[in-house]
């Protein structure tokens, strides 16, 4: 396995609460079914490679989560914060150094993941793999700059370049 925690964010499956962007094509219940599966496909893909902790909102004890628990082995983990950035801050204050991505990002690869705990051990402070709109799907830390986590315009197409600068 790989040096690092790898931490997985992932919302509850309450219909109507997730994938709602979704909801008009596939109906409350084919996005909360098709959220089910993207966290599960994350958590087959990594759990076995890397030391996965599932960070859970709005708590770990959905039966859900429960059961990937059993399923995958992964801790379980509260998200703790008023919005994104300060979930996330919590998170990876928690452990160094950590990698950070969502449940629903099924292009991300494993080698990925290990080059950015590989840049990490090379004595970068911060490592990010861009998004498509313009945002991440990854972030990692050797320890927590807060200041990355406050005052962004989280989703939004500027999250990933306010990062950088």
């Amino acid at each position: 396995m790989t040096k690092g925690i790898l931490q997985i964010f992932a919302k509850a499956p309450k219909q109507g609460q997730v994938k709602t962007r979704l909801i008009p094509k596939l109906g409350e219940k084919g996005a909360t079914d098709l959220h089910k599966q993207l966290v599960k496909h994350c958590l087959q893909q990594f759990s076995g490679l890397f030391s996965v902790q599932l960070w859970c909102a709005p708590d770990e004890y959905h039966p859900f989560f429960q059961a990937c628990q059993t399923e995958f082995g992964v801790s379980l983990h509260r998200q703790q914060g008023a919005d994104l950035g300060e979930r996330m801050a919590y998170a990876l204050a928690s452990a160094a150094p950590a990698v950070l991505i969502g449940s629903d990002c099924p292009s991300l690869k494993a080698e990925s993941i290990r080059e950015a705990f590989v840049a990490l051990q090379q004595a970068y402070a911060v490592v990010l793999a861009p998004a498509e709109d313009g945002g991440y799907v990854l972030i990692g830390m050797q320890q927590v700059r807060p200041e990355l986590f406050t005052d962004m315009p989280w989703g939004t197409s500027q999250v990933l370049t306010e990062t950088r600068a």
